[in-house]
């Protein structure tokens, strides 16, 4: 059980640093479709890795595949494995990038100036703003609304999650106060997480 879960961590992981094009964000379509198919975790928790990964050091991506093949080999075999599921992942997940930018970093310094070349990465950006905002909706949805199936029009309450959207718009708004734009990231997202654990957002 334990050995089949490692093998399809690496395999998954593996596909997701090859395609996820676009930086660490670009890795959540591919989670979220990893939650729909292995009982490794829930979109609900894969909610609180984005926020975990985001809050701690280092690449999200990478962070997020450390979580994830954590938590997928818990699962399936306890802490040893758990430990041993998160190395696996984050070296599937870096493996790709590591082999594409070593094989193509030299040819790059030789084309880079050609149309052709030119056009491929000018045609990609749009496609990687489109995945990325994608996450974007995906994250608004799971940060500020309630359980979508729960909801009943006449109750917006049944929908949208007040306290969290309240601390969306302070933060919004502290973070371009002209004062406040000298304080570290990491200021704002200690606060957020006093007043999730305080208020229970």
């Amino acid at each position: 059980m334990i050995l089949k879960t490692i093998a399809l961590l690496a395999y998954e992981f593996f596909k997701t640093g090859l395609f996820s094009i676009g930086g660490g964000l670009a890795t959540v379509p591919f989670l979220k479709e990893m939650a729909v198919r292995y009982p490794w975790f829930t979109l609900d928790m894969l909610s609180d890795m984005i926020a975990i990964s985001e809050s701690t050091p280092g690449p999200i991506g990478v962070n997020m595949a450390t979580y994830a093949g954590f938590t997928a080999a818990y699962n399936a075999g306890g802490l040893i494995a758990g430990i041993l599921g998160g190395i696996v992942a984050t070296l599937a997940l870096a493996a790709p990038s590591i082999a594409i930018i070593l094989l193509l970093s030299g040819a790059y310094r030789k084309f880079k100036s050609n149309p052709l070349v030119m056009n491929a990465f000018y045609t990609i950006r749009p496609a990687v703003t489109g995945m990325i905002a994608a996450v974007a909706v995906t994250l608004i949805e799971a940060a500020l609304l309630h359980d979508r199936f729960t909801f009943v029009w006449r109750d917006l309450a049944g929908l949208i999650n007040i306290k969290a959207l309240i601390l969306f718009a302070v933060m919004i708004i502290a973070m371009n106060i002209k004062p406040l734009k000298k304080f570290h990231p990491i200021v704002f997202i200690v606060f957020a997480g006093i007043c999730g654990a305080v208020f229970c957002i």
